[in-house]
């Protein structure tokens, strides 16, 4: 009953979305998803990370099977594309093949399956769609800010950023330094982002086929949930970035360019700015951040190597968000404030509410809208005072990571039952 409530709110979420889409006169996340059965996907890379979801269910024969046969059908697709001259500059040349293997999943499920193997199978279909679904709902969702929010609130961040030291523009310099090999390596880091997850959910995800049921909690969770509530926040807090507001990508719209050579000065109080239909609204908080903390919060549990992926997919992505010049510094407070407000909650979920799990995600609630008041309110207080609001911004977010890391230490402290000693048996004399 879960599942197949959380099928049609998925469902009725992107049909709504679909509609919304029409009316700017672009494909939805569900027309999109579906082009991609023909037209050339435009993550490839993508796809075959939704499938591999998808065959956390299957034996190791059944494996190789979809692997084999995805690879098939993409060579194919590609063969007809190279005969009838089709142009791939807007997508990749491959990933429909598992596109393919994912719906015969379902249909095998529905045909060839029955009880509780059907389930498992259509859970293994579900999650791989799921995560394609995520990927078009949010390019939608990006497009809606753009046309519905024609005031963005850049000065606002700009200035509350002095209290942090500006590191968008400091980052900014040091990666122009780099020159092409280290922006093409953060780049890279930053657009697979989702294929990173993967990784960790896979490793979350290994018993699935022998043990025959989910975990109660994974990656892929906390992924989707993140996605559905991040852009609902980009309407509250509309922001472009300092590239675009305050740089060169800007265009005529920019107040000015000066990124990343000089910060914005500190002169009059900030104001609403004007700006373009294109650009999306997608800075508070970062969901890049929010993302990549969440696979480093859900890598510790794995293995060395797994832990340190995790740890470099962290620190690049922080680094590729700044140095592109995509987010301010607050933002990426606020996305590890959400983010670990949003595990502590879904992990109270798992386990049963109790006070200290409730506590937690109250208090992760309240610093992250007060974040967002301040850096609406008091942007000029802290650009004037860093010496103050600096450290008081690094230990809101460091008080909300302190209590998750106690809270969830005591569940895994109470989890594991105490090793009771045997009685001890005294002599006693007649």
């Amino acid at each position: 009953m879960l599942w197949a409530t959380a099928g049609l709110v998925a469902l009725g979420f992107l049909i709504a979305l679909e509609i919304a889409a029409r009316r700017y006169g672009v494909p939805g996340p569900i027309i999109s998803q579906v082009q991609e059965v023909i037209v050339a996907p435009k993550s490839g890379f993508l796809l075959y990370a939704c499938m591999a979801l998808t065959m956390v269910v299957l034996t190791r024969r059944q494996r190789f099977i979809a692997v084999g046969a995805a690879i098939g059908i993409d060579a194919v697709f590609l063969v007809v594309r190279w005969a009838i001259g089709a142009d791939l500059n807007d997508g990749h040349p491959f990933g429909n093949g598992a596109l393919w293997v994912i719906l015969g999943c379902a249909v095998i499920a529905v045909t060839r399956r029955t009880g509780q193997e059907r389930v498992l199978l259509l859970k293994g279909v579900g999650l791989g769609l799921l995560l394609l679904a995520g990927r078009k709902t949010g390019d939608t969702w990006l497009l809606i800010t753009s046309k519905t929010r024609p005031m963005v609130l850049d000065p606002y961040l700009a200035a509350a950023d002095h209290a942090l030291g500006n590191p968008s523009w400091l980052v900014g310099r040091i990666v122009t330094a780099t020159g092409p090999v280290g922006a093409h390596a953060l780049d890279y880091v930053y657009a697979q982002l989702a294929v990173a997850a993967v990784v960790v959910a896979l490793y979350q995800l290994r018993n699935v086929a022998a043990e025959r049921r989910f975990p109660r909690h994974h990656l892929v969770r906390t992924f989707l949930v993140i996605g559905l509530l991040g852009p609902g926040i980009y309407m509250i807090f509309p922001v472009v970035g300092p590239i675009f507001a305050y740089g060169a990508d800007g265009g005529h719209w920019a107040v000015a360019n000066l990124w990343p050579d000089l910060p914005p000065p500190i002169s009059a109080a900030p104001h609403e700015i004007p700006f373009d239909e294109i650009t999306p609204r997608n800075c508070m908080p970062s969901l890049h951040t929010a993302w990549a903390t969440a696979i480093f919060i859900h890598s510790r549990r794995g293995p060395r190597v797994l832990r340190y992926a995790g740890t470099f997919w962290l620190i690049a992505t922080l680094t590729a968000t700044l140095g592109f010049g995509y987010h301010y510094g607050v933002d990426l407070v606020a996305g590890v404030v959400f983010t670990v407000t949003i595990e502590a909650a879904l992990r109270s979920l798992e386990r049963g509410w109790d006070r200290a799990g409730t506590q937690l995600v109250t208090y992760g609630v309240a610093v992250f809208a007060a974040l967002l008041v301040s850096y609406r309110c008091l942007p000029m207080e802290m650009a004037e005072r860093p010496w103050l609001f600096g450290p008081l911004l690094i230990l809101a977010m460091a008080s909300v990571i302190y209590g998750y890391v106690r809270t969830t230490t005591q569940w895994e402290t109470q989890a594991v039952p105490a090793r009771q000693s045997e009685p001890e048996h005294e002599l006693v004399s007649g």
